[in-house]
């Protein structure tokens, strides 16, 4: 369910230049016409089938070219088309960005990875054994806060209320830890959270602040923000989701993502996170054994996809999902091809038990990197 906050001015947006979705590496015009077909067909496909409104696809792949597209609408009232040039929210692909910003405080000798985290924050259940290494790659067996029915409740009866970090974790803390630490994978945004602590408890300031200063600005992702609130750059699509109170559809477009922060509540568009694909799997802003560290990834139950340090690896492309009431992302980086594909979607309502942009994303790798499907099914027996 859902998926984490802090501010940098929305301003970003004033007078916004559309881009040029451009790739040093990648030639300067569109794939082949056949394939780019293919990928037409595929990408609509998907979105009739599982009925997402509005699709913002990029794949930009070394030697063969690029591919960049709108289809569907930003906006069911309106009738709007989608646009390549929006904003939307990118729920859990914070968590590179935070976990980012931890190893850059790793990098600086200011902690280990294998310091407790009772040592940063206190009251964490077994938070003595529990390590910040643990809780980046979702080894720590602490409770997922978005479990919890009564956080549930609060956040969907009033879905533009303002958490603190503190407020979402004793929702987490009134449950008995799930598992020893170490012991198996569970994805869990308390996880992140307790790191977004961190992140502030060692360099002294805001986690919005600091990832601008170590992490946005370095990387020349000037249309990344954290949000204060609701705040939310023009333009943007309208989001849609089923994570009501009712289980009826909603506009979540400016519901308060604070509940989400550190793994979660971030913001950006399809020109940052095509540079940051690249940045976050080759490790640019990180020391080599750092990054080394950080890509040692482990099992999580689900075939074709190990988990590392805030980030994936998902048959052979590495990066992160994301997903926030409204809005679904992907984000990834194929080594082997230098490939990059990033998927924007403007709901999060599920189709068949899975998630829309898992299906999108498969859909595509299948057509062009067959031997690297991401999210790949599980074969039938």
């Amino acid at each position: 369910m859902l998926a984490p906050l802090t501010a940098t001015p929305a301003t970003a947006a004033q007078a916004r230049t559309p881009h040029r979705f451009v790739d040093d590496d990648c030639p300067p015009h569109e794939l082949d016409s056949a394939l780019t077909s293919r990928l037409d067909q595929a990408i609509e496909k998907v979105r009739r089938q599982a009925g997402i409104p509005g699709v913002v696809a990029g794949l930009w792949m070394p030697g063969k070219g690029s591919y960049v597209r709108a289809t569907g609408i930003a906006d069911k009232a309106s009738g709007a088309p989608m646009d390549t040039d929006v904003f939307v929210r990118i729920g859990s692909e914070t968590k590179t960005f935070t976990v980012t910003a931890l190893l850059e405080l790793v990098d600086d000798g200011r902690l280990g990875l294998d310091d407790p985290i009772s040592d940063y924050v206190r009251h964490v259940p077994n938070g003595s054994r529990i390590t910040l290494r643990h809780l980046a790659e979702m080894r720590s067996g602490l409770f997922p806060y978005t479990d919890d029915a009564d956080f549930q409740h609060d956040l969907l009866s009033d879905p533009t209320r303002a958490f603190t970090p503190q407020q979402v974790l004793a929702y987490g803390f009134k449950h008995k830890n799930t598992f020893a630490p170490g012991a198996q994978f569970q994805y869990s945004n308390t996880n992140l959270t307790l790191l977004g602590l961190v992140i502030e408890k060692v360099s002294g300031h805001r986690l919005a602040d600091f990832l601008e200063k170590r992490v946005l600005r370095p990387a020349h992702l000037s249309d990344t923000l954290l949000p204060n609130r609701s705040e939310f750059p023009q333009p943007h699509p309208r989001g849609y989701t089923s994570q009501t109170l009712s289980g009826e559809v909603a506009d979540s477009t400016d519901w308060n993502p604070s509940w989400a922060w550190a793994a979660g509540g971030m913001i950006s568009d399809l020109h940052d996170l095509h540079r940051w694909a690249r940045i976050l799997a080759t490790g640019t802003l990180l020391r080599p054994q750092t990054q080394t560290q950080r890509l040692k990834t482990l099992p999580t139950g689900h075939p074709g996809t190990s988990y590392g340090l805030g980030i994936f690896d998902s048959g052979g492309w590495i990066g992160h999902n994301g997903s926030i009431p409204g809005y679904q992302t992907v984000t990834v980086y194929l080594p082997s091809q230098r490939a990059t594909l990033v998927l924007m979607i403007n709901t999060d309502i599920t189709y068949q038990g899975q998630e829309p942009s898992s299906l999108l994303a498969r859909a595509i790798t299948e057509i062009v990197t067959p031997d690297n499907v991401y999210d790949r099914a599980a074969p039938t027996q």
